[in-house]
């Protein structure tokens, strides 16, 4: 029987883009990301489509990564060649503290072993244990081993940021 994208769309879109966006720290990317990935789908009826989702959207994440690290190096290039524009004037405090804790949380992910980013990221993104298992090749029992361990440490790596904010104002 096909899959149908319509209702795994609609049953699955933002956590997908959750996901994404914990990949790329871009809201907008991360919505492009799914959309590419649901185009995707479309030409294909996987067996677990919702494993299958993840699986391309985190390959797809991963290719933008690759990307954006070639353009980094590029512009590096780029800037050194020509004048700095002008820094943009503050943005008010909310905005400024918004960004402080979210980039405290991706340092606290960046800190953590690829495994459990990615066990806490497809379980954000609303993957089963089994799904999740397929996905990593972990066994369907370690997962929630893996997952207990991915939180605290994620825990005390958001907390270590903290510390190191702090100290540092």
């Amino acid at each position: 029987m096909p899959t149908d994208w319509a209702a795994l769309y609609e049953s699955m879109y933002s956590d997908l883009v959750r996901f994404l966006y914990r990949k790329v720290w871009d809201a907008q990317r991360a919505e492009d990301l799914a959309q590419e990935t649901f185009v995707r789908a479309l030409r294909h009826d996987p067996e677990k489509p919702r494993a299958w989702v993840f699986t391309v959207a985190s390959n797809l994440a991963r290719d933008e990564a690759r990307t954006a690290m070639r353009h980094r190096r590029h512009l590096k290039l780029i800037r050194a060649e020509m004048e700095a524009d002008p820094p943009a004037s503050p943005a008010p405090s909310e905005s400024v503290e918004r960004e402080e804790r979210s980039a405290a949380v991706r340092l606290a992910l960046d800190a953590l072993s690829e495994r459990d980013r990615e066990v806490l990221l497809l379980w954000d993104g609303g993957l089963s244990y089994v799904e999740i298992s397929e996905q990593t090749g972990l066994s369907a029992g370690a997962v929630g081993t893996t997952l207990s361990r991915a939180r605290n440490r994620l825990v005390t790596a958001y907390k270590e940021q903290e510390q190191r904010n702090v100290a540092s104002d």
